[in-house]
């Protein structure tokens, strides 16, 4: 089966790479030309996807990465895997999805099914995908929805053993999905309606979101008392059922935490009402990092002039180097306003805006840990008696307590 998935990001590669490996015929296409010759190089930035891997699919013609929007004409299956971001605003930016479905609808030369994983709030599929494509296309098209579920960099859960919400604006556009995604996932869970797939992915972030701003603020409240918020939650957690771990952090980034209840909230406005909670656990998330900052101030004597300070791990998360959303930026920001000297060191991300990664330095005043990638060696700060304070939203034990 010809399938073409625009957008080659995290989503749209890891499925290109699933999808061509069961034997599909995939166009993985991408108006970043950059990424485009990186990837028809072997170059893969996805954690999971190997150069080999992505190379032998190139040699056997089961992947073409490519700019070109003709090689996606003849395609029985069209999926959209671009980017749904919130703009300045906190408000979804919906520019590249448009983009995408003005792109399939002058494209398109005969039926296909049109599948979107691309996030957003209930009832984008019906009324604004189908209609964009229809008022460019001639064509009679089938659409579903399939919002994406990747983690990157999680070694346990991927495309294959994840479970897939699927719904199609008719039957046959759902059985069509189904049988799709079937040839290459595990377990495949049926919607009734594309709405209530496209709910279900709101639901599924905004559940992380509220329950990661609840840690955050216990956490403070904790250290007014000097305890440890790590403790509690793993005593907590000796609680066999009814209880899920969920670490303080300096707050929250990445594609989806941080912004799909912004599409939560921004559908309930658009019914004429509020999630309260929503914008509260929103608000207390986006301010964390300057909360946290002032605690570190607090800590040193509420002086931070001059203070040599280094952050290690800048990616929103272990084991990658996306930048999207990530609180680290927000927190280097702030300490930086408050008058720290702050300089950082990620092997993963190396440079970003005019900044490059920095060695970890055994001569400054504080090292802050965030994002702990594994080939980060901590024992430079330890032999050095730094002082650190560790920052990170995990259990393990770098060699410092738990800051937060």
């Amino acid at each position: 089966m010809k399938v073409s998935i625009i957008g080659q990001g995290y989503v749209g590669q890891s499925l290109s790479m699933a999808a061509a490996s069961v034997g599909h015929n995939v166009i993985g296409f991408d108006l970043d030309t950059n990424l485009i010759n990186r990837l028809g190089s072997g170059l893969s930035h996805v954690p999971g996807v190997e150069s080999k891997l992505l190379l032998n699919l190139i040699k056997t013609a089961r992947y073409q990465p490519t700019s070109n929007a003709e090689l996606i004409k003849g395609s029985q299956i069209i999926i959209i895997a671009v980017p749904t971001p919130v703009d300045n605003e906190r408000r979804p930016d919906l520019a590249a999805l448009h983009s995408a479905c003005e792109l399939i609808g002058k494209t398109v030369s005969e039926p296909a099914l049109v599948i979107s994983e691309s996030t957003s709030y209930p009832g984008t599929l019906r009324n604004l995908i189908k209609p964009i494509i229809e008022n460019l296309s001639k064509m009679t098209l089938l659409y579903a929805v399939a919002p994406e579920r990747v983690d990157p960099g999680n070694s346990q859960w991927n495309i294959l053993n994840t479970p897939r919400v699927v719904a199609g604006l008719t039957h046959e556009a759902t059985e069509m999905a189904i049988k799709f995604y079937k040839s290459f996932c595990n377990e495949i869970y049926p919607a009734s309606n594309p709405e209530v797939a496209e709910a279900a992915k709101l639901l599924e972030n905004t559940f992380r979101q509220v329950n990661i701003a609840l840690v955050n603020e216990f956490s403070s409240i904790m250290n007014r008392k000097g305890i440890s918020s790590f403790e509690v939650v793993n005593a907590a957690a000796t609680k066999p059922f009814g209880f899920m771990k969920f670490f303080p952090s300096i707050g929250v980034g990445g594609h989806c935490i941080p912004v799909d209840p912004e599409y939560f909230s921004y559908f309930a406005e658009s019914l004429g009402t509020k999630s309260r909670l929503t914008n509260l656990v929103n608000e207390l998330n986006i301010n964390r990092p300057s909360e946290v900052a002032f605690r570190i101030m607090d800590l040193l004597g509420n002086n931070f002039k001059g203070s040599q300070i280094q952050v290690a791990g800048i990616a929103y998360k272990e084991g990658v180097s996306d930048m999207r959303e990530s609180p680290s930026l927000e927190l280097i920001h702030k300490l930086r306003k408050l008058g720290a000297i702050v300089k950082w060191h990620d092997p993963i991300v190396q440079e970003w805006g005019k900044e490059i990664s920095s060695s970890l330095d055994p001569k400054i005043d504080l090292g802050l840990i965030v994002t702990p990638h594994s080939k980060i060696n901590f024992s430079i700060w330890k032999e050095a008696n730094v002082k650190v304070l560790d920052l990170s939203a995990n259990s393990l034990n770098y060699g410092w307590p738990k800051f937060l």
